[in-house]
C-alpha cells in the first residue's frame, strides 16, 4: 500500500452529539438528525465556536446508500485488462447515482495575522452520466437532483452542475492563468505518455481548470494525482471570500467498491497582473466523497432533464471546441448586457425545457453568440 501514501491528506471526520450543521444545498440525512458533523483534524487551541462549520440551511429526504460493490468496481478488478482500458474503465466507474459530501479545511496560514476560515461542508445528491466515450475519451456530465424533507419546498430539483472530461495522452490543453485568462499549454510526447487530462468545466460549460496526471492500479486500488494547477476561486468562496482569486493544488481521485472519493491538497493565492508573483494566504485540505446510493431516484429526473434540453448543450460544448481550437489565450467578462454567462445558457435551456421545442439553427445561433459576448483577448 506504499505507493498510494505518497502526498495523501491526513483528514477525518468525527460524529458528535448536538444540533445538525447543514449544507449548502441539504443538510445530512434525516437519520442522522441528531448529530453534527465536524473536523477532527482542525484546529485544536483555537474557540470551537470560531470554527463552527458554515454551510446552507435546507434539509435533504432520506438517503438509502447501495452498500454492493459496483458492476464497474468489478469490471475494473479483472486481471486481463491492458492499462489503458483498465484507466479508462476507473473514469468509467464514477457515473451513477451518489449522496456527496463536501468537506474542505486550511490547515495553515502566510498571511500577517492570519485567522483561519470557517471549515466547509455541504452535501447533495446528484447523477453522474457518461456524455461519451471512446477508447482514449470520456466526458462525464454531473447533474444535481435535489428531493427535500420539507414538501412545501416540491421537488426533485434538477440543475445542470459541472463537467469533466479525459483525454489520454493529451498534448493540447487550456490551463487557467489567473484574472479569468485561459491559455494554451502544449506537453511534449514524455509528459503526455501514459498520461490523462482531466478537463473541468462549470455549470454553464465554460472552462474551470485542465490537469494531467496518471492512474495507478494495485492491490484494488485505483487512483490518479494530477499535476499541480490553477482553478478560479471556488462557487463555495464567491460570497465571503475577497482576499484571493486563485485556487492552486493537487488532486486525487480513487475509486471504491461503492464509489469515488476526490481529495485535494489546495493554496489560496492572490494573482495580480503578471509582473507579480502570486502569494499565497492559506493551504487548504479538501476531500469529497461520492457514494452510490439506492433512493432517492436520481437517474430518471437527471434524463429528463437531458431528453428535453441536451441538443442546446451539445452546442454549447462544440462551441467552446472551437474556441479551444482558435485561441491560444482568451478571457471571459464577468457579464455581458448585464448578464452572467450562466444566465444566458440556462434562461434559453429553461425555455426549451418548459416549451419542449428545440429549433437546432437557433440553439446554435445562441450557444456561438453567447459566449462570444463573453469573449476577449488579454
Amino acid at each position: 500500500m506504499q505507493h498510494f501514501r505518497r502526498g495523501s491528506i491526513l483528514f477525518c471526520i468525527v460524529v458528535v452529539v448536538s444540533s445538525i450543521v447543514r449544507g449548502d444545498n441539504t443538510a445530512p440525512p434525516q437519520e442522522s438528525s441528531e448529530t453534527v458533523v465536524s473536523m477532527a483534524f482542525g484546529w485544536p487551541f483555537l474557540d470551537p465556536a470560531s470554527m463552527e462549520t458554515r454551510g446552507g440551511t435546507t434539509q435533504g429526504s432520506k438517503v438509502t446508500l447501495d452498500e454492493a460493490p459496483s458492476e464497474a468496481w468489478q469490471e475494473l478488478q479483472q486481471p486481463t485488462l491492458a492499462k489503458r482500458e483498465r484507466d479508462r474503465q476507473a473514469i468509467l466507474a464514477m457515473a451513477g447515482s451518489y449522496r456527496v459530501s463536501f468537506q474542505f479545511i486550511e490547515s495553515m496560514g502566510f498571511a500577517e495575522d492570519y485567522s483561519p476560515s470557517r471549515p466547509y461542508f455541504s452535501w447533495a445528491t446528484e447523477h453522474v452520466r457518461v456524455l461519451e466515450e471512446t477508447p482514449t475519451f470520456v466526458s462525464l456530465q454531473h447533474t444535481l437532483v435535489m428531493y427535500f424533507a420539507d414538501e412545501e419546498m416540491g421537488g426533485p430539483m434538477v440543475t445542470k452542475h459541472w463537467r469533466q472530461d479525459w483525454t489520454y495522452e493529451d498534448r493540447d490543453l487550456h490551463v487557467y492563468r489567473g484574472n479569468s485568462i485561459w491559455e494554451r499549454l502544449q506537453l511534449d510526447e514524455e509528459e503526455a505518455a501514459g498520461a490523462w487530462s482531466q478537463a473541468v468545466f462549470q455549470v454553464d460549460d465554460s472552462p474551470r481548470y485542465e490537469a494531467f496526471g496518471r492512474w495507478e492500479h494495485e492491490d484494488g486500488f485505483s487512483r490518479w494525482t494530477s499535476n499541480d494547477a490553477w482553478r478560479p476561486l471556488p462557487r463555495r468562496e464567491f460570497s465571503v471570500r475577497n482576499d484571493y482569486n486563485v485556487l492552486g493544488g493537487t488532486h486525487a481521485i480513487t475509486i471504491t467498491p461503492t464509489g469515488w472519493v476526490h481529495l485535494q491538497e489546495n493554496c489560496k493565492l492572490q494573482v495580480g497582473d503578471e509582473s507579480e508573483p502570486p502569494r499565497c494566504l492559506a493551504c487548504e485540505l479538501g476531500i469529497n466523497r461520492y457514494e452510490r446510493i439506492a433512493e432517492p431516484k436520481v437517474q430518471e429526473p437527471a434524463d429528463a432533464y437531458w431528453a428535453k434540453t441536451g441538443d442546446y448543450w451539445k452546442e454549447v460544448r462544440s462551441a467552446w471546441e472551437e474556441v479551444f481550437r482558435k485561441r491560444d489565450r482568451f478571457q471571459l467578462k464577468k457579464a455581458a448586457n448585464g448578464k452572467k454567462l450562466y444566465e444566458e445558457h440556462f434562461g434559453y435551456a429553461a425555455e426549451i425545457e418548459e416549451s419542449g421545442e428545440y429549433d437546432t439553427q437557433s440553439g446554435q445561433t445562441h450557444a456561438q453568440e453567447t459566449i462570444e459576448n463573453f469573449l476577449v483577448t488579454p
